[in-house]
């Protein structure tokens, strides 16, 4: 059928969710194998086997579907409804990092080095491309942290909203300016140093965590 030659009940279709992921999906995977650049609507319509004109609706622009699909990418990592519960903000916070193989880090760096690009190019996109991307974590980690206030762990004038933006803040400079993700040490060093005594009123005990 011609991408204009749509019928009613076609251009009224709901949207299917696991249809949107394979198509975020392979924005995801262009992005990282041909950049920013190299990427079209119409090249990830032909990897997710979608109707041009369908995305081209969902997705008026290559930045919106771009916008998307890091959005959708760092979503599936975060479940708000699932956080860990360790008794700890520390252990929650060290149970939130989920270890990933190298090809699955390759593909977020290469992923978030188009981001770079678009930013770069797009003007106004700066805001908007990074809440996109690290907003899940950002969110993730306030839950954790008011979690903590909640039982008297850290002070009750904590900030919060800037606590929760260190990590993820540093997991962007990484990935966007390094090319290479957090690991494990680097993420004990940056809880323990820097996250829990920006929240505490005085020294952190950490025996007790």
């Amino acid at each position: 059928m011609p991408e204009n030659d749509l019928s009613p009940a076609t251009r009224g279709r709901k949207r299917d969710p696991e249809r949107d992921a394979a198509i975020l999906e392979a924005t995801i995977d262009l992005l990282a194998e041909v950049g920013y650049d190299g990427l079209s609507t119409a090249k990830v319509a032909d990897r997710a086997q979608a109707g041009k004109g369908t995305m081209y609706r969902r997705w008026p622009t290559k930045t919106d579907l771009v916008l998307d699909a890091v959005a959708h990418m760092k979503a599936q990592q975060i479940d708000l409804e699932a956080l860990p519960d360790t008794g700890s903000l520390r252990g929650d916070l060290l149970a939130l990092f989920q270890p990933q193989d190298s090809a699955q880090v390759d593909r977020i760096l290469r992923a978030m080095a188009g981001v770079v690009s678009m930013i770069s190019q797009v003007h106004g996109l700066a805001e908007t491309g990074d809440y996109s991307i690290f907003e899940p974590w950002i969110a993730a980690n306030s839950v954790l942290m008011e979690r903590a206030r909640t039982r008297g762990e850290i002070s009750s004038t904590a900030d919060v909203a800037l606590a929760a933006q260190i990590i993820p803040s540093m997991a962007a400079y990484r990935a966007l300016i390094l090319r290479v993700a957090i690991d494990r040490d680097l993420l004990l060093r940056l809880v323990d140093q820097v996250v829990l005594p920006a929240l505490s009123d005085g020294p952190v005990n950490l025996a007790s965590s």
